[in-house]
């Protein structure tokens, strides 16, 4: 058996990284569903696993040490992003989006718990297969499995990920569908001769602009430079070592919460702070960098060590809860729709909202797109929903499922 140390793991998690890319590039159908590529080389690594564990093998043992730092790395990257300022500037439709993706967090559970308790299992698995992989996606899911298999759910990281998969596909299955229906029955535009190239949206430049700022002191062409670079890491390595305080402090009052809430409230307070004082000036956007890249190894690392084995049992009672799943939130996107103005900008919120809520960011902005291409430009919808699914939604999700962990432990 090979045995890769610290830093050989991590560089062949980036090798698999790459490798997931190229797949992405070559399959299409990967990128048809926006799976992204560390899902890609990381499954397919734990799918080889798996063919060797059929076989009693065990070819190679890999070192974690890293993944949950890389985990929390990049959690503390979302709370950076969490200022009170982007709400400011979307307005009133941005909080009421928030909040009705809020509140289906909550539903999206309790219909996982009310459905995992006829079967037999832990009402947690529901939660799994709830707000934990459909709104949290991929990294949400690899966060909390550990959390939940402490909590007693057996194989509750597999199954997290088997859920996510699930959720990324029918996101990007139902957003179009579901969009293109509003649009067409409430006869809101009449669909374009040519297809539309979409350019760059006024209101994500907004979002970019007020959360890039420039360090004091720097030269121009030092902006981006070692400077910036190195006090990003710093800051985030500051905000990861008070947030370990922080969740020590919860974990000594009895509450179960992930590694990483710590560090995540921890930033999210940096960044108001830095907001009103403009002391630390901090740049978001090399911060998003360097959560893109911790985000990106820590998927890699956690799935090449899935046991997809454990799965044996859970097909059933997890394929009922996922497509009921898809049903409330084909149901939640109407509501959307009517909630955010019944107009052309909501229909076009409903259909990113299936992507976000059943995956990533990145399917709900794959769905408006292709709803644009056909129909036109809907600049409210590129500012409201991915301010809400990139920025504040997996906030108050964690927080959430940390209720219901705690409640169902």
């Amino acid at each position: 058996m090979l045995k890769l140390d610290l830093i050989q793991t991590v560089a062949f998690a980036g090798l698999v990284l790459f490798a997931g890319y190229g797949l992405r590039r070559w399959i299409k159908v990967f990128d048809r569903f926006n799976i992204p590529a560390p899902v890609v080389g990381g499954l397919l690594v734990s799918l080889v696993m798996l063919v060797f564990h059929h076989y009693q093998v065990t070819p190679v043992q890999f070192d974690t040490t890293l993944r949950d730092p890389l985990m929390i790395a990049f959690f503390t990257t979302i709370g950076f992003a969490a200022s009170l300022s982007l709400l400011k500037v979307g307005g009133p439709q941005v909080l009421l989006f928030f909040l009705v993706a809020t509140i289906m967090v909550v539903f999206q559970n309790i219909l996982g718990i009310v459905l995992a308790l006829p079967f037999g299992l832990n009402p947690l698995l529901g939660v799994i297969c709830g707000s934990v992989t459909q709104t949290g996606g991929p990294a949400t899911a690899l966060a909390f499995g550990p959390v939940f298999e402490q909590a007693g759910v057996s194989a509750a990281t597999t199954a997290a990920v088997a859920a996510a998969i699930f959720g990324i596909i029918s996101g990007g299955l139902l957003g179009g569908p579901v969009g293109t229906f509003l649009i067409e029955k409430n006869r809101l535009k009449k669909a374009r001769i040519k297809g539309l190239e979409v350019p760059e949206i006024e209101a994500e430049q907004v979002v970019e602009e007020l959360l890039t700022k420039k360090p004091a002191g720097v030269a121009a062409d030092e902006e981006k430079s070692s400077f910036v670079l190195l006090k990003s890491v710093v800051i985030i390595l500051v905000a990861m070592w008070v947030g370990s305080w922080v969740s020590k402090w919860f974990a000594s009052l009895g509450i179960t919460l992930p590694a990483y809430i710590g560090a995540m409230f921890v930033a999210a307070i940096i960044r108001n702070f830095d907001d009103l004082t403009g002391w630390l000036d901090l740049d978001q956007r090399v911060l998003d960098d360097l959560g893109h890249v911790a985000l990106n190894l820590f998927l890699v690392i956690a799935l090449m060590t899935l046991k997809l084995w454990e799965l044996a049992g859970l097909f059933l009672p997890m394929l009922v809860i996922l497509l009921a799943q898809v049903i409330l939130v084909a149901l939640a996107a109407v509501a959307v729709f009517r909630l955010m103005g019944k107009d052309y900008e909501a229909a076009v919120m409903s259909a990113g909202y299936c992507g976000f809520a059943l995956g990533t960011t990145a399917n709900a902005m794959a769905n408006m797109k292709a709803i644009v291409e056909r129909y036109g430009r809907a600049p409210r919808a590129f500012l409201v929903v991915p301010m809400v699914g990139a920025f504040f939604i997996d906030f108050t999700n964690a927080l959430i499922i940390t209720l219901f962990l705690n409640i169902f432990k």
